[in-house]
């Protein structure tokens, strides 16, 4: 079980050939890891507590509030209102939780069949779901009642889909295989 940090460091000798790279700078890598928790409306002052000290504990770092940027009505929403918690990784921190990812989390994940190519953008960043927080170690002796879910954004230095791609196969991301469909 190869880490994500010796993966990363072999990035440009990997890849060098399928993109002509002739730079170690020019090779893709991972900038950050942004991992957020939508609360809503959300009033209960313990669910919150606990969403923002659950994620605190997967991440090894404070979460941080995430305010309402305009004011709705329909949903009684305010601006200034508190809608989510966010955390953004970098560094050694960034590396221990895609190492836990990659290695303890997605394989614990139900029905687990790899992650869908799909969620690569045009700027090269991969973004996954996920629906259940309890996959994490961290959350193992957690009551059933208070599942949440969370979104995960690894930003890249990546200039297209398919760098990114690579670039995430190359460092043990369980993609799916692409989908080859027969012309008749």
């Amino acid at each position: 079980m190869e880490s994500v940090q010796t993966r990363l460091a072999s990035v440009f000798e990997s890849l060098k050939g399928d993109f002509g790279y002739k730079n170690v700078n020019e090779a893709p890598t991972i900038e950050k890891v942004i991992v957020s928790v939508g609360t809503g409306r959300v009033e209960d002052k313990a669910k919150i507590a606990l969403i923002e000290d659950r994620l605190s504990l997967i991440t090894g770092q404070k979460a941080a509030p995430r305010a309402a940027r305009l004011s709705i009505a329909a949903f009684k929403l305010r601006e200034g209102d508190i809608v989510g918690y966010q955390v953004s990784l970098r560094g050694a921190r960034m590396i221990d939780f895609m190492n836990k990812l990659v290695h303890v989390a997605l394989p614990q994940t139900r029905d687990f069949r790899g992650l869908k190519v799909t969620s690569i953008d045009e700027m090269g960043n991969y973004t996954l779901g996920i629906k259940d927080h309890t996959i994490f170690p961290e959350t193992a002796d957690e009551d059933i009642k208070d599942i949440f879910g969370m979104s995960i954004t690894m930003v890249t230095t990546a200039g297209s889909k398919a760098e990114a791609e690579a670039l995430l196969r190359h460092i043990g991301l369980p993609l799916m295989k692409p989908v080859v469909k027969e012309t008749a």
